[in-house]
């Protein structure tokens, strides 16, 4: 079984698009590990409405090729229309980051995701929640990767959010964030 990190966001109706992925994620492979919910302003387009970002990780069974169809049908399923911009406002974004420390272009799924090491949205919940992970291809922790990321060129922070009545996310860090003891790398 594969440990598998995903990145998660929405900027329409963000709180029930980000409430139904974690809902499908803990469905198809049970135990989560679920980084704070960070509010940030669009990247590279214009939209009235912030994003919510955060981090998943989870055991999973499937090859990537399987793991990429079911994220798009989730996607789907909650209003994602893959024919918009690149460049555009979500629905429900789901991607793979990463899947243990698979490299190259598998199943047409790039691994590891270029963007986490240039979206705020993407490697701060990584260095805050899987901080002592590494990066597959720098074999740098993402804390360290965090720690040299200019902070200030994009703005996100923390807000509160709730799944399955349970608080998840706070402007603080939690006692406890994760539904699973942490796999270290």
């Amino acid at each position: 079984m594969a440990f598998v990190l995903f990145s998660l966001g929405s900027n329409a109706q963000r709180h029930r698009r980000i409430d139904a992925a974690l809902t499908a994620l803990h469905d198809a492979f049970g135990e989560l590990l679920i980084s704070r919910v960070f509010e940030s302003h669009p990247v590279g387009f214009d939209s009235p409405c912030n994003f919510y970002n955060l981090v998943v990780g989870a055991s999973c069974p499937w090859p990537v090729a399987q793991l990429n169809q079911w994220c798009k049908q989730v996607e789907r399923d909650n209003g994602r229309d893959h024919s918009a911009p690149k460049f555009s406002s979500r629905a429900l974004d789901i991607d793979i980051l990463c899947v243990d420390d698979l490299t190259g272009c598998i199943d047409g799924v790039t691994l590891p995701r270029d963007e986490i090491t240039w979206n705020a949205f993407v490697l701060r919940p990584l260095a805050e929640s899987f901080g002592d992970y590494r990066h597959p291809i720098k074999g740098t922790r993402y804390r360290d990767l965090w720690q040299a990321f200019d902070a200030d060129s994009q703005t996100l922070w923390p807000v509160a959010f709730e799944w399955q009545g349970r608080q998840v996310s706070a402007p603080e860090p939690l006692e406890v964030v994760t539904l699973a003891p942490a796999r270290i790398r």
